[in-house]
């Protein structure tokens, strides 16, 4: 399976502004960037994540949401949803993120990329957006792309074509993880053959989730 990076995303040094709030700014703002950008171990070069307790780092170091999910939520509200929008580093085309394995290796430019998690909406995406019921209906709809982890630094660009190089046989996808998480949590006991994938900082609350839903 081949897709395509439409664009490459990263915040900059200007961050959004969080009145009211701690932390008081956040990198959920990504703007595209030209040329290539360098693939560090737990980011992108110039890119800022400021909550490191929920985003970035290990296992969520470069999060990826595809250009055709973009556009029904374009539609669906009614406006324009550029490349960033989605605070995504990478805007895909060609590949179904929802119903990508976890696990699954992505040869990028010169880095290699492995599928970790689904994003779960917060609430400043829901400030950023300016549609407060925004959570709501991100869950609802279920697109939530897709978290990689880097296992080779390198750089990407846009044009750069996405190779799945690796899937694993064990089936469970973005998707299942994302309503495993949210909507349909007496699923999570499916997700316990990728539980080795899953960022490293979520595997033990998720192991014992699991437990206690066994019993």
């Amino acid at each position: 399976m081949t897709g395509r990076v439409e664009a490459v995303c990263v915040s900059g040094s200007d961050l959004l502004p969080l009145p009211g709030k701690r932390p008081s700014t956040t990198g959920i703002r990504k703007r595209p960037v030209g040329g290539r950008v360098a693939v560090l171990d737990e980011t992108l070069d110039g890119d800022r994540q400021v909550n490191r307790k929920h985003h970035g780092g290990e296992g969520q170091a470069v999060y990826a949401y595809a250009a055709e999910d973009a556009a029904w939520w374009a539609t669906d509200l009614g406006r324009d949803l550029p490349a960033g929008s989605f605070g995504e580093n990478l805007r895909t085309t060609g590949l179904d993120l929802t119903g990508a394995v976890l696990g699954s290796r992505w040869a990028v430019g010169s880095a290699l990329l492995e599928v970790t998690a689904p994003r779960i909406p917060c609430a400043n995406f829901a400030r950023f957006w300016d549609v407060p019921d925004l959570v709501k209906r991100f869950t609802a709809h279920g697109a939530s792309g897709a978290y990689l982890r880097v296992l080779q630094t390198g750089d990407v660009g846009a044009g750069d074509a996405v190779e799945v190089v690796h899937v694993p046989d064990h089936g469970v996808t973005t998707g299942l993880l994302f309503r495993a998480l949210t909507t349909q949590r007496s699923r999570l006991v499916e997700v316990e053959p990728a539980l080795d994938v899953v960022p490293h900082k979520d595997r033990d609350k998720l192991t014992r989730r699991i437990a206690a839903l066994v019993g």
